[in-house]
């Protein structure tokens, strides 16, 4: 991907930032429809997917946006607005301290569900509108198999087992036949080795469901493994393929802590703007006994977001009050 955003920090990268942005929009302007193909689109996609894990949601969405002016017809746009549109939902209702990123929620839903439901449901129309026109079969598949697991994302992050195993099972068929079609589709692997990790650590009660709706099942395994080629080879999905990883040794069934700390730290310093990295080393930093440093990083944190505008910047110094104010009852943390 275009690390464009990669060497700035504080407010001695503003500048370069702006250069970066108006060269952005001025290379988007100067393309006209037909001249924005679907490789310049992932270009312009890429670049956006980094704003997302820099913390940059409004650009990110800009950019998004621009794509589907220029290509109404390509699910690309709309689906990465989707996934811009997920991360508002997950910083604005779910648990940001456990390392274990997409933990469970209480709530059930957001101002934002309504377009982000909209948004995903177009890009999956607009795949299957291409692939019977017989326009980039392969990849029409690729972002219909997306589109699914933005669904399950969604539902997964509330609790809702049903709805979550039916849109995972949806996103492997369309990924399946994405490779089968184009095997050099590597993001593919993305949404593969994510279903076959989750699927093969589900709780007993989940796997009956699973049984139940003729879930297929999953390797452990084998989706680290896809994980890590996606992390090494992605496209488009290679910063999520590093954040799953990261996200996975943080669990229970791994107990990899100073590897996901490593693989967090990683993204922290590629994406230094977006103050949930630093939340979720200090996370950590408590599992593997270091306590001190953990709530160091919480203190930093805290003071960091202070007066914080965005939904990422509220969310993350609400989240370190929380923390601290469990590790000193009584305290006044502001």
């Amino acid at each position: 991907m275009i690390q464009f955003l990669k060497h700035r920090s504080g407010t001695t990268g503003l500048l370069p930032l702006l250069l970066c942005l108006l060269s952005l929009s001025e290379d988007v302007r100067a393309l006209g429809p037909a001249e924005l193909d679907e490789l310049q689109a992932r270009q312009y996609a890429a670049r956006g997917l980094d704003l997302i894990m820099d913390g940059d949601l409004d650009r990110a969405t800009e950019i998004f946006r621009q794509i589907e002016r220029e290509d109404p017809q390509s699910p690309l746009g709309y689906l990465l607005e989707a996934d811009a549109l997920w991360w508002r939902i997950y910083y604005t209702t779910a648990n940001l301290i456990d390392p274990d990123v997409f933990a469970v929620t209480d709530s059930q839903i957001t101002p934002y569900d309504a377009h982000f439901e909209d948004l995903v449901n177009v890009t999956i129309r607009k795949a299957e509108e291409r692939r019977r026109a017989g326009d980039d079969v392969p990849r029409s598949y690729l972002y219909q198999g997306m589109a699914y697991a933005l669904k399950a994302r969604l539902t997964g992050l509330r609790d809702k087992d049903l709805p979550t195993a039916r849109a995972g099972k949806r996103m492997r068929s369309n990924l399946l036949k994405a490779l089968q079609l184009d095997p050099g589709l590597t993001d593919a692997y993305l949404g593969i080795g994510i279903y076959n990790y989750f699927v093969d650590t589900l709780s007993s009660i989940v796997k009956l469901l699973a049984w139940f709706i003729r879930l297929p099942g999953g390797s452990r395994a084998e989706g680290l493994r896809q994980l890590e080629l996606v992390a090494r080879q992605g496209e488009l999905g290679r910063n999520d393929a590093k954040f799953y990883l990261a996200k996975d040794y943080s669990r229970s069934e791994e107990k990899r802590y100073l590897k996901s700390m490593q693989l967090f730290e990683e993204i922290a310093q590629q994406f230094p703007h977006n103050p949930l990295w630093s939340m979720v080393i200090g996370s950590l930093n408590f599992r593997i006994g270091e306590r001190d440093k953990g709530e160091h990083i919480y203190w930093e944190v805290l003071k960091q977001t202070a007066g914080g505008k965005t939904d990422l910047e509220q969310a993350v110094h609400k989240a370190a009050r929380e923390a601290l104010q469990r590790l000193h009852p009584g305290q006044a943390i502001e």
